[in-house]
């Protein structure tokens, strides 16, 4: 087991002193919280345009970033799977870097873990909208295997995730086969 600090760079977002104004032909964009779904992907297609005239030192998110959701009633993280350009993250969000130790892959699976996110939810902070903060983030136990693990458990991840969408997707039609078998059952009992 290790710290995440020591696997791990972690940052705050980007605090804004002001409410953030969409900007026609922006040159930065900004992820906030509401650009996370719920089945932990980013939905780039609306990202906020701003102008980053006046900013100090935007720190930008990169492709195998991981996003944190830090407050809430959930703690998942958000893989960025692909080249997002210039990006901020908003606080609250977290910002995870791995380092040469883990794969991005990985730990975003072992954040959004139920036991790790059982832990994460009972260090939370506040009574109305509870928080993680970045040392509680950076104090975090994580179970480091050797790369090529990480790399199979990545890969039975996935299939696994596959196979509950395909899981899915065959129960909505077999509950269409049936309604229509039952609407033809219905239709000739005239």
């Amino acid at each position: 087991m290790m710290k995440l600090k020591q696997i791990a760079d972690v940052a705050m977002g980007y605090s804004f002193r002001s409410r953030l104004e969409r900007v026609d032909g922006g040159n930065i964009s900004v992820i906030q919280m509401k650009d996370l779904s719920e089945d932990n992907q980013l939905e780039v297609s609306n990202l906020m345009q701003i102008d980053k005239e006046g900013m100090k030192r935007p720190q930008f998110v990169q492709q195998n970033d991981i996003v944190l959701r830090s407050r809430g009633q959930t703690y998942t993280a958000v893989l960025i799977d692909q080249d997002v350009g210039e990006a901020v993250l908003a606080a609250p969000l977290l910002r995870i870097r791995v380092g040469e130790a883990v794969l991005p892959a990985y730990l975003y699976w072992y954040i959004n873990l139920p036991a790790t996110q059982a832990w994460l939810m009972s260090q939370a902070e506040g009574t109305k909208t509870p928080m993680i903060s970045k040392q509680v983030l950076e104090g975090m136990e994580v179970v480091v295997p050797p790369l090529k693990r990480q790399q199979t458990i990545v890969q039975l991840a996935a299939l696994a995730a596959d196979e509950q969408r395909l899981m899915q997707e065959l129960a909505r039609k077999r509950k269409q086969y049936m309604e229509g078998i039952l609407m033809q059952a219905a239709s000739g009992a005239r």
